[in-house]
């Protein structure tokens, strides 16, 4: 029935529904660029936070204040582990974001934040680098906030 018309102005879709009736998808904005940027952001943050816990698991000496220094007082193996976790996790994350996926809003809003955290205990060990991570993280949980529900209209 695709073509045919049953009164006017009312051309049939493929599913049987008028296309008159039938709803219109939205047009995405412009924040879609910003959410895939983010989704970037998240993907080029974890790939940083996995290679910032293999240095701290491989040399612990590359870090200049002792484990005693830190906020939480662990030793640099620990922060690895740690690091490492959150990296792959924003990384995964990062390919649900850009396929859109409802799911990796949430999760992304989440290791976002406790990225934030992690890295704000880390300062003394990194400080440039971890202030970086946490404005970038919280230009993350901003997109993902406010406009990440465009990315699945998309």
């Amino acid at each position: 029935m695709s073509g045919t018309t049953s009164g006017p102005g009312t051309k049939q879709t493929g599913t049987g529904i008028p296309r008159q009736y039938a709803p219109a998808k939205p047009e995405p904005t412009g924040w879609v660029g910003w959410i895939v940027f983010a989704a970037t952001l998240a993907l080029v943050v974890g790939v940083f936070d996995l290679i910032e816990g293999f240095i701290a698991l491989f040399k612990d000496s590359y870090y200049l204040v002792a484990p005693s220094g830190l906020v939480v007082n662990v030793n640099y193996t620990t922060w690895g582990w740690v690091h490492i976790a959150i990296g792959a996790v924003l990384v995964a994350t990062a390919f649900g974001l850009f396929a859109g996926q409802t799911w990796a809003r949430a999760v992304g809003v989440v290791i976002a934040v406790l990225s934030a955290i992690v890295n704000f205990a880390f300062i003394p060990a990194y400080p440039l680098w971890a202030m970086s991570v946490i404005a970038i993280d919280v230009f993350i949980i901003y997109a993902l906030t406010a406009h990440g529900a465009e990315m699945k209209e998309a």
